[in-house]
């Protein structure tokens, strides 16, 4: 029975070309869309879990507000995995690594060359993750200081894995590594995806200090399979009052836990599991960057509204074609057939589409595949050779057709066979409130993707274009200049001399990513620690303000005439209102980050700068000071005209003459801004292309039931037509059937826009607000769309002769 079913199936399918072809297209859109997202779903939320013994392995985060300042760290103090390991009996081993960013390698006699991820690690750190080096001891690799792992990849680029053992490397132009081991490049979906070189952490010497104040090491621990970390929170807390305050006594005799938290500061340890850090961690700094599990959240009903979309268009272009089948259906009655026969046959045509279209949807996923890892920065592919994966596919369309063929089928089965064969189907057929209804649906949805996507393209050109407080245009940042050494100033001279350079600074600390460095200050004569002001600390050079553009609000700049500003500090209005001043009165107060030390060197505030976003705009913009002082990073040059390529080429002419053996290394400082926010410009990408997608599958719904509806009312159109009504009256009444559904769709999908971009937008410290404008403008941007495709229809119905339509029944 089965078999003539499916031959049956296949013969109707034939018939009706456009009709199949129309159906397979939307469902294959929809299928393939929906793959793809399960895809990268699947890739974000198995991060990390490919380490051996992944679900016993945490890190440790700190809580901390201290100084006016709070914030969540992914890292804490050096000496916190020895107090873990040797405190906790529920903690198997605990390891540390520091991270360190990109550093320059070269072999002992060769130009450099730059590796942008490396970190310190401890001994044991390849154990606990269950990583193998392929040549190399695992235990012994990283025992001894001025040794290294490489990655295969960066083993390759320098020796040759085979080679790479016990070979030297120098690093950043001063120290000589041994080359101890070499292990498998890491994991993509991985925190450590992106480092390719590891050092012995025995030989950095802040590691082994028993510094609490300091949080710089991201620490991991693994528990013993019996322990439960539930268990593990509270005595964690215990280190604060047991190690950081008999350490912060040492500055502040006699200060007690409770005295700490009255003040309004705290520490709290905790520990997040390593598989939740990449979707889970809210901390500021991470080993590399994390996603959200709100845009897994977003991405997730993306996807669901598509396929629910494709379904609910399968179900109107059937019931649209419906007619056209009905004096087959009271045929098949009439004959014999019963209600639960052809339930079963309509079915069966909606499993041999739904598979057809699994067929298209997989050919179209493969085809931009490689576009749409662009588009997400991910790398997933189709797992061919994984069963389950096969599985999971066929038993989802099974249950797709199943969802997708029920209604069409129960509808088809319910035509009664004397009406039908009389010619009175068009009348009979009824089933117009659940069409309306899913009409109403896919519009809703499509309306609330429009008001997603203008909101997040809205919010990402608010950041473009936003009042910084610095100028990021036309500022060329030269990476690693610290690999000029002492001939970083003799550069920075000659580019400042070039005809397109107004200036240029040297410092590491930039207003995009860059290094980050927290100090406590104290107003003099105040030393308590409820007294503190955190605030970042960075080393800037004399030309710094004037290079990128930041204002002074009161005082002055550095100036190299006035020796005595080598004590000098400028603030911001952040850190003045910390400190409980104006701008004005901050200038000439005396401030120290020697806490508890009388003697300690005090600096003058001789500025304040205008408050400036050197966070992203997700964040408030906190206390910052400058300083002069060496720090070699970058060197930051302002471009006074638009001829780039000459100007970089002068550039590297002047780099070149210097230092011969390291290559110029350079970007814009708009374009590391504009990295900063990533992920919000793929979000919108994603948004735009699936809203498209969401729109085009919803235009066919309602394309087919436009035609089902003028081919019902085919005898009401000849018959308006004969008693005078012309072809736009009869065009505008048929589209006004429509637009009220799609009005209605609309009053339903914008407010709950409106609450989802807002509960969206609250992650932005500076954001918009969801304006009427940009609902109004979704609005209408579904109803040109609904009036674009409806009339198509209503103007093809409203031409027909009415000799012709009046003898259709």
């Amino acid at each position: 029975m089965f078999k003539n079913y499916l031959k049956v199936a296949w013969r109707s399918l034939k018939r009706q070309p456009f009709f199949t072809s129309l159906n397979i297209f939307g469902l294959a859109i929809g299928m393939s869309g929906v793959l793809l997202i399960s895809l990268y779903i699947h890739n974000e939320l198995n991060y990390d879990k490919m380490f051996a013994d992944a679900s016993r392995i945490h890190r440790i985060n700190a809580d901390i507000k201290f100084g006016g300042d709070q914030n969540i760290s992914a890292e804490t103090a050096a000496p916190m995995a020895a107090v873990l390991e040797n405190d906790f009996s529920e903690v198997e081993m605990a390891t540390r690594i520091r991270n360190l960013g990109s550093i320059l390698v070269r072999k002992s006699a060769k130009n450099n060359t730059k590796e942008l991820h490396s970190a310190y690690a401890d001994a044991n750190f390849f154990k606990m993750f269950g990583l193998d080096l392929l040549v190399g001891d695992t235990r012994t690799a990283l025992k001894e200081p001025n040794t290294l792992i490489l990655t295969k990849t960066a083993a390759e680029k320098h020796f040759g894995v085979n080679n790479a053992l016990g070979q030297e490397l120098v690093l950043d132009n001063t120290d000589t590594y041994t080359v101890t081991g070499v292990i498998n490049d890491l994991p993509k979906n991985s925190l450590l995806r992106d480092h390719s070189v590891f050092m012995a952490m025995s030989g950095y010497e802040d590691a082994q200090q028993n510094e609490w104040g300091s949080h710089n090491y991201f620490t991991f621990i693994k528990l013993i399979p019996s322990a439960k970390i539930e268990d593990f929170q509270a005595p964690l807390q215990g280190i604060v009052g047991d190690y950081l305050i008999p350490w912060v006594q040492k500055i502040y005799p006699g200060i007690t836990e409770k005295d700490f938290r009255a003040s309004g500061n705290y520490v709290n340890y905790y520990s997040i599991p390593l598989t939740d850090i990449h979707l889970h961690s809210d901390a500021h700094i991470e080993l590399s960057a994390n996603g959200s599990i709100q845009n897994i959240y977003i991405l997730s009903f993306i996807g669901l509204f598509l396929i629910l979309l494709a379904s609910v268009n399968f179900m109107n272009l059937s019931t649209a074609h419906s007619l056209k089948r009905a004096k087959e259906v009271g045929i098949r009655k009439t004959l014999g057939s019963n209600k639960s026969g052809l339930i079963r046959q309509f079915l069966t045509e909606s499993a041999l589409i739904s598979f057809i279209s699994l067929l298209a949807a997989i050919g179209i996923a493969i085809f931009v595949m490689p576009f749409f890892n662009e588009l997400a920065g991910t790398e997933i592919s189709i797992p061919y050779l994984n069963p389950i994966f096969w599985l999971v596919v066929l038993f989802s369309t099974v249950v797709l057709s199943l969802f997708s063929g029920w209604y069409p089928a129960f509808f088809m089965s319910r035509f009664i066979p004397v009406k039908v064969l009389k010619g009175l189907g068009k009348s009979s057929v009824g089933g117009g409130n659940i069409r309306n209804s899913l009409v109403i649906f896919q519009f809703a949805i499509s309306v609330f993707l429009i008001v997603g996507t203008l909101v997040v393209f809205n919010q990402l050109d608010y950041i473009q274009s936003k009042e910084l407080g610095f100028s990021k245009d036309q500022i060329l940042i030269v990476q690693d200049f610290y690999g000029a050494r002492e001939k970083g100033d003799v550069i920075k001279q000659e580019v400042q001399k070039l005809a397109q350079v107004e200036s240029a600074a040297i410092s590491s600390f930039l207003p995009t990513p860059s290094s980050r460095s927290d100090y406590t200050y104290f107003k003099e004569g105040f030393n308590n620690q409820e007294d503190a002001v955190n605030m970042q600390r960075w080393l800037v050079d004399y030309d710094y303000l004037k290079t990128l553009g930041i204002e002074l609000k009161a005082g002055r700049d550095f100036s190299p005439q006035r020796t005595t500003d080598s004590t000098a500090i400028i603030i911001n209005e952040t850190a003045a209102s910390l400190l409980g001043v104006s701008a004005k009165e901050a200038i000439g107060l005396r401030v120290s980050s020697d806490i508890g030390d009388e003697n300690g060197v005090f600096y003058t505030i001789i500025g304040v700068v205008d408050n400036f976003h050197f966070e992203t705009l997700r964040d408030d913009i906190g206390a910052l000071s400058l300083r002069l002082g060496t720090s070699t990073g970058n060197l930051a040059v302002k471009l006074s005209g638009r001829d780039f390529s000459n100007t970089i080429a002068a550039i590297e002419h002047v780099w070149d003459k210097n230092i011969p053996e390291q290559p110029l290394a350079y970007s814009f400082m708009d374009e590391s801004f504009n990295n900063t926010y990533r992920a919000e410009q793929r979000l919108g990408r994603i948004f735009i292309v699936f809203t498209v997608l969401s729109i085009f599958i919803a235009c066919l719904g309602l394309f087919g039931l436009a035609a089902f509806n003028a081919e019902k009312r085919t005898k009401e159109i000849g018959v308006r037509k004969v008693l005078g009504a012309s072809v736009g009256q009869i065009s505008y009444r048929l589209t006004l059937d429509f637009l009220k559904l799609v009005g209605v769709a609309i009053f339903i999908s914008l407010p709950i826009g409106w609450y989802a971009m807002n509960k969206w937008l609250q992650d932005f410290s500076y954001r918009i607000e969801v304006s009427w404008w940009i609902l109004a403008l979704a609005g209408l941007i579904a109803i040109s769309i609904a009036i674009i495709t409806v009339s198509y229809q209503s103007i093809k119905a409203a031409i027909v002769n009415p000799v012709k339509s009046l003898r259709t029944e």
